[in-house]
């Protein structure tokens, strides 16, 4: 097979080649792409590389206009509209293969080269990971050898040595894009992040369905990295606090609609006692306004870049989604209460059900009400009993407890017995109500693991968490967690439930399960490293950056100055290189090819690399110039001949005569009887 292709044609050598690149750059996006998108891309680039093979005909305008208008509408389908980020990146890698069928000349190739550029920069669009962006110098190296190549004589150069070229010149581009990286403004990334689909995974979302998902598939993505100061808490202690929900329609719950008006709103009341946790928190961009802190943090985490706000439930929120990778310090207390110490109006919004919904757990409620051992209970011993009945009462935690019905709450508690931890939470909160006690769901994420590596904490979107808050009179909100009831592995040290990996990560696991665990640590650790230095990489570190050299109050001027000056340095030591590199050339040959120039102005044809002697024989052939001029020309030349050849020239005394001798003949050159510049000639180019 590499035999035949190494007997093609270079243009269609060449035309492969960029294929393979285009397919490259394209094949990250086929997870973000219609199905459609990804199957015609493949199509159409499988196609013209059958086409360069066979050397067959290209196909006519006709199909490229129904191809053409075949993607707009499959793109209008799928996007419902042909403008935005999805729609445009879409449409982008069609027009980017549809192009290839019509590469009849080089500026064919070059609307490729941009387009091919545009579209490796849309990669980012949808994530800006290390190993998206080692993927795409991979395919940038790949487009610069496709362009040096197109700009390489006729014949059949080896690709080896356009991408060597490319590579050459990769690097010398790299302190600039170093330097524009390090000192240009920081602004909002011009790159978005996917939109939220999270039915069916673990993660945090702004509502919570029960019963709807059959299976829950978890995602071992990373939600954030957590460093602390000192020696971290118990991981059945990290409980991250999310969206507050309070308002059940039956089958979805969602942050609070109060019947009251706003004044009616609980204050937080929050009281903090001990010692705080101090710790920096690497939050990865979702496309949502939540901080995300331990429970509970009075003061504002200090972030670059937004502002945040504390709602009277806990939750800190941003003034607008966190669209990019950020970093801040939080202190937070893990000894805490909050909330409204005696019955107010604005408790009885957490008191609400559904009407006609759950009506079996409506019954339980009355029936443990009737318990003489409960009649009189206050709220604390009502979640005991619920606990217990919890602990054994046979439930179950799994990640496949199947489509619940329209009552969630009595399926759970009476039939299946089984849940992940939205179920368990939403059950135990309906019950709470329906037993008098104010109840609420709290989402965040739970636990975390040590990096062996770096030492930082790794909390995952499969630690994503539904717990409970119960309000006691004189205690406030309570933080209750049912699953811990069911399951305590899942709040504690122990192995929690794991979703099913691929056959490599199977093998690999079973082969050498802490050599999996070690490559994983050590994967995770250079993400992280990537993350603190490149993305995180922010005003405020510029601001840091231009402190370390000197300046007391950084601000965007001074930022702009330090660019400009390195911009003048750089240019001025270019400069100096110029002149140094021109020093080292021959002077004995400027000087011999300045006279060729006059000679050549004056209209003789002068051969390329001619000697003195033969300059000075061309002079004499010279009919527009008298014989003193054609002498002294001569004589010049032939002594500019014997300087170069002369055994004087060279070490000791007879260098420095040299030298000399050197420079008489420069300054004879001006003094010479040139003659005059013809208007028309017949000179020879250098060069062709």
């Amino acid at each position: 097979m590499f035999s035949r292709l190494h007997h093609l044609p270079r243009d269609a050598r060449d035309t492969l080649f960029l294929l393979a690149v285009i397919a490259w750059i394209i094949a990250p996006q086929t997870a973000h792409l219609p199905l459609w998108c990804s199957a015609m891309a493949a199509g159409v680039l499988g196609w013209r590389a059958v086409l360069a093979v066979q050397g067959s005909a290209l196909p006519t305008r006709r199909w490229l206009v129904a191809l053409l208008v075949l993607a707009m509408a499959g793109t209008y389908w799928s996007h419902r509209t042909l403008l935005g980020r999805d729609a445009g990146v879409t449409f982008v890698v069609v027009l980017l293969t549809l192009k290839t069928l019509e590469m009849r000349a080089r500026r064919d190739a070059f609307v490729i080269f941009f387009l091919g550029f545009f579209t490796l920069l849309s990669n980012f669009f949808f994530s800006q990971s290390l190993a998206v962006a080692a993927s795409m110098l991979v395919g940038l190296l790949g487009l610069l050898t496709a362009l040096v190549n197109s700009h390489m004589p006729v014949g059949r150069p080896p690709l080896r040595q356009a991408a060597k070229t490319a590579g050459m010149m990769a690097l010398l581009g790299a302190p600039i894009m170093a330097v524009l990286f390090m000192l240009f403004p920081r602004i909002a990334p011009l790159w978005g992040v996917p939109s939220d689909a999270m039915s069916g995974r673990s993660g945090l979302s702004a509502t919570m369905q029960v019963g709807t998902i059959a299976s829950l598939a978890l995602d071992s993505s990373i939600a954030m990295r957590i460093r602390f100061e000192g020696a971290p808490p118990r991981q059945s202690d990290l409980y991250f606090r999310g969206p507050v929900l309070s308002t059940f329609d039956g089958r979805e719950w969602r942050p609070l609609r109060s019947a009251f008006p706003p004044r009616f709103q609980l204050p937080a009341n929050l009281q903090v006692q001990g010692d705080p946790i101090r710790y920096q928190v690497t939050l990865e961009a979702s496309s949502r306004p939540w901080i995300l802190a331990l429970d509970a943090t009075p003061a504002k985490p200090e972030i670059s870049g937004y502002t945040p706000s504390m709602q009277p439930d806990l939750q800190w929120m941003a003034d607008r989604p966190i669209a990019d990778l950020v970093r801040y310090r939080v202190e937070s207390y893990p000894a805490f209460s909050h909330g409204p110490l005696r019955m107010v109006p604005g408790l009885e919004d957490y008191l609400d059900l559904p009407a006609g919904s759950n009506p079996r757990t409506r019954q339980l409620a009355a029936d443990m009400r009737a318990d003489p051992r409960l009649t009189r209970a206050d709220g604390a011993t009502l979640v005991a009993a619920v606990l217990e009945r919890l602990r054994t009462g046979g439930y179950t935690y799994t990640l496949e407890p199947g489509v619940f019905g329209i009552h969630t709450a009595d399926e759970f508690w009476f039939d299946r017995k089984e849940g992940f931890c939205e179920h368990i939470a939403s059950s135990f909160v309906l019950l709470m109500r329906a037993l008098g006690v104010p109840a609420r769901i709290v989402t965040g994420y739970q636990g975390g693991e040590v990096n062996s590596v770096d030492g930082y904490w790794t909390v995952r979107q499969s630690d994503a968490h539904a717990w409970s808050e119960v309000w006691l009179a004189g205690q406030g909100w309570v933080r209750v967690d049912p699953t811990s009831a069911v399951a305590p592995g899942r709040t504690g040290s122990f192995q929690r439930l794991a979703a099913p990996t691929n056959v490599f990560a199977q093998a690999l696991g079973t082969v050498s399960p802490s050599f999996a665990l070690n490559l994983r640590a050590m994967w995770d650790a250079v993400n992280n490293r990537w993350n603190q230095w490149v993305l995180n990489y922010s005003q405020a570190k510029q601001f840091d950056m231009l402190r370390n050299l000197g300046f007391a109050s950084p601000s965007w001027e001074d930022l702009t100055y330090v660019l400009i000056a390195i911009v003048v340095s750089v240019s001025l030591l270019g400069a100096a290189w110029t002149l140094w590199e021109r020093s080292r050339q021959d002077p004995w040959l400027r000087l011999l090819h300045r006279a060729a120039r006059k000679l050549q102005d004056a209209g003789l044809s002068i051969p390329a690399n001619a000697a003195p002697r033969q300059l000075a024989a061309l002079v004499q052939t010279a009919s527009h110039a008298d014989a003193p001029q054609r002498t002294a020309i001569t004589q010049w030349l032939l002594r500019l001949e014997a300087w170069r050849y002369a055994p004087a020239n060279t070490g000791g005394q007879g260098a420095a005569h040299a030298a000399r001798s050197l420079g008489t003949l420069q300054r004879e050159f001006s003094q010479l009887p040139w003659p005059a510049k013809q208007p028309q000639y017949n000179a020879r180019p250098d060069s062709p």
